[in-house]
């Protein structure tokens, strides 16, 4: 009878645990920010080094100090609107769970000084602003930062008459073939 009472415990401590690794591995946090680094769906909070400031996941929002006072906002300090939050360093904050990250700020600005790189990081989703098929950012006027590229010859160039003058040297035919 002791060894039944034994494997019935046993057999009930083994589904509980079972059902409560089934709990704690659905959590959800909130929406991850395209510029967040790849990795990292259970954490509240970044620390952003360059503009000392955090971003709380779940509230969509930057927190960050202006008069000595911690601010929480959905868009950054007018200094640093222009910031490129995708190659900008952002120091994931796994061990942080409360509501008050900047209680750590000392610590971190300490830590992550401003221009602190870690490991390289890849964004979630693509910067809006570069293009990936040829790793250079747009200028704005179609070209991608990359000369002419052939100016519309499929990225052959000038081949068509070696620097030569159309006329009776080449006839036009390109690469000396006269």
């Amino acid at each position: 009878m002791k060894k039944l009472k034994l494997i019935a415990l046993g057999i009930f401590l083994f589904v509980s645990s079972l059902m409560q690794a089934q709990v704690s591995v659905n959590v959800t946090i909130g929406t991850l920010p395209l510029w967040g680094p790849v990795g990292y769906s259970n954490v509240q909070y970044y620390y952003l080094p360059d503009v000392q400031a955090y971003y709380d996941i779940r509230a969509s929002q930057f927190i960050y100090i202006n008069n000595g006072i911690w601010i929480r906002a959905r868009y950054l300090p007018g200094p640093y609107r222009n910031y490129d939050l995708y190659s900008g360093y952002k120091v994931v904050l796994t061990d942080y769970h409360g509501s008050h990250p900047y209680y750590y700020f000392n610590s971190h600005k300490a830590k992550y000084h401003k221009g602190y790189k870690g490991s390289p990081q890849k964004t979630i989703g693509k910067n809006p602003n570069y293009h990936s098929n040829n790793g250079n950012y747009s200028n704005g006027n179609g070209n991608n930062g990359n000369g002419n590229n052939g100016n519309g010859n499929n990225g052959n160039g000038n081949n068509g008459n070696n620097g030569h003058k159309e006329g009776k040297e080449n006839k036009g035919h390109g690469n000396d073939k006269h």
